[in-house]
């Protein structure tokens, strides 16, 4: 008999019925509310909120750049774990304006939102569509950019945990104590949007949030998770978990233990109502296939539908693989904005 690696995985994914999924018959209200206590639940969420400590927000640093100030600041998002960001405003402003939320990926880290790359390696990358933070201030929204947990300033002290260069090994640790990178890293933005309280030009009734890969993901899932995030708009990031996170190999903050039992990914959009969520995602992706993308799409068109918003979820599709469009993201932020009457 011949032995296929991962058979039994293939015919379990195959098999699974979701107890959470989606189904017009249901009444709505009542299972997105089954849907956000499973979730907090197998993200640990509901493990991380015992851990609450006071922000104790710590203003470290302000520069005038070319077109906006930048402020560097950390804040207390639980008890052990101090969160850096970067605030980025537009010059000269003088009213509140909306704030987007920018998120690295599994990259460096996110000094890469604010183009000031720390090696020569990272010129390219960060002086050019990797400058998620600069490319929001520039388009006139207040930008914030977030470390996330286990890259960049917050990986694993190497120095005593060898081959701990990224995310991967917080995660299994995190498995081993009721957590998951993934719901820490909700947490970090519902703490950092907490945090905005402290700077007064920061409309926090008009939130964004947006990234790429790793940073889309948790556009997706932070706006799941807090409802002051109106508009979300994650790059690479989105598609049915059978066609990618259990098909495809993933860093390991990208797992829920137990979900597939429960959900798919389109079906937490349901969190998302009634509120605005735009999916970017490539054609050429091949972490992320189009056609699990357009298949879950359909059932958060059905959820949307049900909700009583159809017109509040949209997929856009670029022509290139698992890459951050500026040239698409950027207007298609504008255009959001502009329909929610944030801007003209």
């Amino acid at each position: 008999m011949q032995v296929k690696a991962g058979e039994c995985i293939e015919t379990l994914v195959k098999n699974t019925k979701q107890e959470l999924a989606f189904c017009d018959s249901s009444d709505f209200n009542s299972w997105k509310k089954q849907i956000r206590a499973k979730f907090i639940e197998l993200t640990g969420i509901k493990n991380i909120e015992k851990n609450i400590c006071p922000l104790n927000v710590d203003i470290e640093k302000e520069e005038k750049k070319e077109g906006y100030t930048q402020i560097r600041f950390t804040f207390e998002s639980e008890i052990g774990s101090v969160c850096p960001c970067y605030l980025l405003i537009p010059e000269g402003a003088k009213e509140k304006l909306p704030v987007v939320i920018t998120l690295q990926g599994h990259s460096s880290g996110f000094h890469n939102s604010i183009a000031e790359p720390k090696t020569p390696e990272e010129e390219d990358y960060a002086l050019g569509r990797g400058a998620f933070a600069v490319q929001a201030v520039k388009e006139g929204y207040i930008a914030l950019a977030i470390e996330q947990r286990g890259m960049g300033e917050r990986r694993p002290n190497e120095s005593n945990r060898i081959g701990a260069q990224m995310c991967g090994f917080t995660s299994l640790c995190d498995f081993m104590l009721g957590r998951t990178v993934l719901g820490e890293r909700c947490w970090d933005v519902s703490r950092a949007i907490d945090a905005l309280a402290k700077f007064e030009l920061c409309d926090l009734d008009k939130i964004a949030i947006t990234g790429n890969s790793g940073g889309g993901t948790m556009s997706f899932y932070a706006a799941c998770y807090d409802d002051r995030i109106k508009l979300s708009v994650p790059s690479c990031a989105f598609c049915s978990y059978a066609t990618s996170i259990l098909n495809v190999h993933h860093c390991s903050c990208n797992y829920i233990p137990n979900a597939f039992n429960y959900f798919e990914m389109q079906d937490l959009s349901c969190m998302l109502t009634p509120r605005k969520v735009v999916f970017i995602n490539g054609v050429e992706d091949t972490i992320f296939p189009i056609h699990g993308v357009r298949n879950a799409f359909e059932t958060v068109k059905k959820i949307f539908a049900k909700a009583g918003v159809q017109d509040n979820c949209a997929l856009v599709e670029t022509p290139k693989g698992h890459y951050w469009c500026v040239d698409i993201v950027w207007p298609t932020i504008k255009a959001e904005m502009q329909k929610l009457g944030w801007i003209k």
